[in-house]
Formats: C-alpha cells, sequence, structure tokens
C-alpha cells in the first residue's frame, strides 16, 4: 500500500553538492528526508514559489511537453530503495491511457509540484527509512556515507571560513551561523567516528 506525503520542506545550503528536501505523512506524523542536487532543490523551490524565467527550464520543459501532449502528471510515487537511492515513477494519464515513467524522485516533485501533484511512498520504502537496519553491515555503511558527505560539508565550509574575502563580505549573523554548522558537523563526525570504532 501507497502512503500520501507531502513536500514539507526545502533545504538549500551553499555546503557543497547536496541538498535535502522533507516529505512528511498527509494526515500523520511520519517523515523523513531525501538528499538531492543543488538543481533539483532550486528547480523545486523556484516552481513552489512560482518564480519564473524568461525561457523555459528542464523541468518547466518537461511539464509543458506533457500538457501540450494532453497528458495529465496524476501522482508521483517513490516505489523503490535500491542501494540506498530512492527510485521514483511518475503516473501519466494519456489519451491512450496510463503509462509509468521511471525518475528519481528530485526530478519527479520538481515537474509536479508546480501543480500539486499527489506524492506517495511504498508502505515498505517508508518501512525501510524510519527503522534502522537489523544488519550491522548495512548499519556501518550508511554511518560510512554520513561520515563521507561531512568530510566534504567540513572541508568546504572550513576552507570558506579561513578566506578572508569571504570573511569581510559576510555580515556578523552568517558568519556565526556558519561557525555554529561547522562545530556541529565536527561533533557528528566526532560521534560517528567513535560509533564505528566501537562497531569494528
Amino acid at each position: 500500500m501507497d502512503v500520501r506525503m507531502e513536500l514539507s520542506r526545502v533545504i538549500i545550503t551553499e555546503l557543497g553538492d547536496q541538498q535535502v528536501i522533507f516529505l512528511r505523512e498527509v494526515g500523520g506524523d511520519r517523515g523523513f528526508p531525501i538528499m538531492i542536487g543543488t538543481t533539483e532543490a532550486i528547480a523545486i523551490d523556484r516552481r513552489l514559489k512560482d518564480i519564473q524565467t524568461p525561457r523555459p527550464m528542464t523541468h518547466d520543459l518537461l511539464a509543458n511537453v506533457i500538457e501540450k501532449l494532453g497528458a495529465q502528471l496524476t501522482k508521483i510515487v517513490i516505489s523503490e530503495l535500491r542501494n540506498h537511492t530512492f527510485i521514483a515513477t511518475l503516473h501519466l494519464m494519456t489519451t491512450s491511457g496510463a503509462v509509468e515513467i521511471d525518475s528519481r524522485p528530485s526530478d519527479a516533485i520538481a515537474v509536479g509540484v508546480a501543480s500539486e501533484t499527489p506524492i506517495y511512498v511504498a508502505q515498505d520504502v517508508l518501512d525501510t527509512v524510519l527503522n534502522p537496519p537489523a544488519n550491522k553491515s548495512d548499519r556501518l555503511e550508511l554511518l560510512r556515507q554520513r561520515l563521507e558527505m561531512l568530510d566534504e560539508q567540513i572541508a568546504v565550509l572550513s576552507e570558506r571560513m579561513n578566506d578572508e574575502d569571504f570573511l569581510s563580505q559576510m555580515p556578523d549573523e552568517i558568519i556565526d551561523r556558519h561557525h555554529q554548522q561547522l562545530e556541529e558537523m565536527r561533533n557528528e563526525y566526532d560521534a560517528i567516528q567513535r560509533v564505528l570504532r566501537k562497531l569494528g
């Protein structure tokens, strides 16, 4: 059974190439984040806010093609979690019948968000992301992936905080927030390293 979800937040930061969207259960309290690329995050945010561009961007173009062909995007389903990667499907209704198209969740949501297309997540996918893996090797792999992402973000932010030109142009509140983010990421990095050492 698929669970109806909604896009609750889009978080865009300048740290690295990974951004975050949060999905939340409609009428419930379950939810989870999905890491996406900067381009897709900006596209989702722009289409949510109905910010127009002089010429159609990629996701606008796809939405326009669907409409001009007389089809309708009826729903988006995140149907699978394969090797820690979410797999989504665009469900279209055309004059010839129903059509399903494989997609990344970020692209699917970027196409459908402007028309408030319903988002669903398969129950087994939701169960997997909300329950920690029972397998030790899976837990270790997830921790290692998080450690790698933190390492990249810490390196980017540390370089920025040592850049005199950057510091001279930024307001004090931005610099303070960056210092706080850097400290939080380093603390999480150290904590994950301790867990990894303990787990072997």
